[in-house]
């Protein structure tokens, strides 16, 4: 089961893993992106294109699903204008082993963070904007899936 949703309304943590461990197995892993503070950060904005968004989440879960023995992933990620400490990505992955679960879990984060089409503008506390672009980090971080054999 795969479930895709990006929007503008934050997510119920609880029930969207509630909702996974529904599909069996005996291990949930999950991870919570929120606005990080950097110190004079005072909002993130995300744009998208929403059929692009939709499949390139879709490729990312299928890919989970197709390396992982899992049997959900819930993929969920808001847009708009987010403040700080707010929520902007969930991934719940469910499996009969933890291994399984957290690698799948990690791999969509990875994968999130390179591949899927948001363009990220942060707006400082004295007013100044700038469009976000990719870390090497994040690059590296992707990469390293690519060059696995899982």
């Amino acid at each position: 089961m795969i479930r895709i949703a990006v929007g503008t309304p934050d997510f119920d943590i609880g029930a969207e893993t509630a909702r996974v461990a529904g599909q069996g197995g005996g291990a949930i892993a999950s991870f919570v992106g929120q606005v990080r503070d950097d110190g004079n950060l005072q909002s993130l904005e995300l744009e998208h294109y929403p059929a692009m968004t939709d499949k390139a989440l879709h490729k990312i879960a299928e890919t989970a699903l197709a390396d992982w023995p899992l049997h959900a992933v819930t993929i969920i990620h808001r847009v708009g204008k987010l403040a700080v400490g707010e929520n902007i990505v969930l991934v719940v992955t469910g499996s009969d082993h933890r291994d399984a679960a957290i690698e799948a879990c990690s791999f969509i984060m990875d994968k999130l963070k390179t591949v899927a089409p948001f363009w990220k503008k942060e707006t400082r506390t004295d007013g100044a904007t700038q469009w976000i672009e990719e870390r090497a980090s994040d690059i590296d971080a992707s990469q390293k899936w690519d060059k696995s054999e899982n």
